[in-house]
Parts: C-alpha cells; structure tokens; sequence
C-alpha cells in the first residue's frame, strides 16, 4: 500500500511509473480473479486505491504548478 506522503515527493516521471505498472498488476489481477487463479479480490481493491492516490498526486502536481505560472504572469 502506498503512502500519501512518500508519492509527494516523487517526481512526475516516476509517479507516471508507478501508475503504468499499477495498471498492469491490476489487468493482471482482474485476468486472474476472473479465472478463478487468485482468490484474493482484496489485492485487486488495494491496487485500484493506490492508483487513485498516485493519479491524485499528478494532478495535485500538475495544479500547483498551474497556481505557480499564474502567480508569476501575475508578477509580470
């Protein structure tokens, strides 16, 4: 499970990592789940919610640094 304050320090890059592998394990998860070869539906739960927080991240990200432009035109 990954922690909110770990992913704000990441960068774009690698939280854009994370969020790729994050949707192959959860295709996988859901292959396997629906075949019956994984019994844990729990996993399947905990990968989709670190996915939301790693997408909440970039787009805490990408706003922050949106406010940062607009301050500085501002400035300007």
């Amino acid at each position: 499970m990954l922690n909110s304050k770990d992913l704000i320090q990441k960068t774009e890059s690698e939280l854009n990592r994370i969020a790729s592998d994050l949707r192959t394990e959860i295709r996988d998860l859901r292959f396997k789940v629906a075949t019956r070869q994984h019994a844990k539906v729990r996993n399947l739960r905990h990968a989709k919610k670190d996915l939301a927080r790693v997408l909440t991240t970039l787009s805490q990200k990408a706003v922050g640094e949106d406010q940062k432009r607009i301050t500085v035109e501002k400035q300007a």
